[in-house]
């Protein structure tokens, strides 16, 4: 073998999983015993994690132990994974709690996402854009927060996110709706 690898090999190792299929089909091949596979999903996700969990948290070091300890347990326990659909939505909740418990160990208190202020891993017109959707958000409520920062940052349908953060789906479009029509309202606010 020449090391090369196929066009959709070289595409994959690149960080990135093209569609929700393909990363269903690494899903399905990391249960089957493929280590390549799940280092593939490993690249893609990295980033979005450490993200989500900064912001959860404000602390640095804490995102990388949430994450990396997310990622130990979603390794063990992707076997247990009945639908290669919802990988996303258990990588991002088990971050989710990780980050949780490790801020409760370390008496860190929950923080809203504005609070962690820098972006890791961004560029820098991403950062300038996030930094305005943040600062729109600031008076949210957390979970109002946390449901816009998944569907809108991290492009999570309703469903996903009502399993990241243990609510049903109404629930999440309810916190979707009222954190709209708040922000809309302080929209209002700036232009007057």
């Amino acid at each position: 073998m020449s090391g090369r690898g196929s066009p959709s090999d070289r595409s994959r190792t690149s960080g990135r999983v093209s569609g929700r299929k393909a990363e269903e089909l690494l899903v399905l091949r990391v249960q089957a015993g493929e280590t390549r596979a799940f280092e593939i999903l490993y690249r893609a996700y990295q980033p979005s994690l450490l993200r989500f969990a900064y912001r959860l948290s404000g602390d640095r070091q804490l995102a990388l132990d949430a994450v990396q300890d997310a990622w130990i347990l979603t390794e063990r326990t992707i076997d247990e994974l009945d639908n290669p659909a919802m990988f996303r939505a258990r990588v991002f909740k088990a971050v989710r709690w990780r980050t949780y418990d490790h801020m409760r160990r370390r008496g860190v208190p929950h923080l809203p996402l504005e609070a962690a202020g820098e972006v890791m891993d961004a560029s820098r017109e991403t950062l300038a854009t996030r930094d305005q959707i943040v600062r729109l958000v600031d008076t949210l409520p957390d979970f109002e927060r946390q449901a816009i920062y998944l569907f809108y940052l991290e492009d999570m349908m309703v469903t996903e996110i009502a399993d990241v953060l243990d609510v049903p789906a109404g629930t999440v479009k309810s916190r979707l709706n009222r954190a709209r029509a708040r922000l809309r309202q302080q929209l209002e606010g700036e232009e007057e």
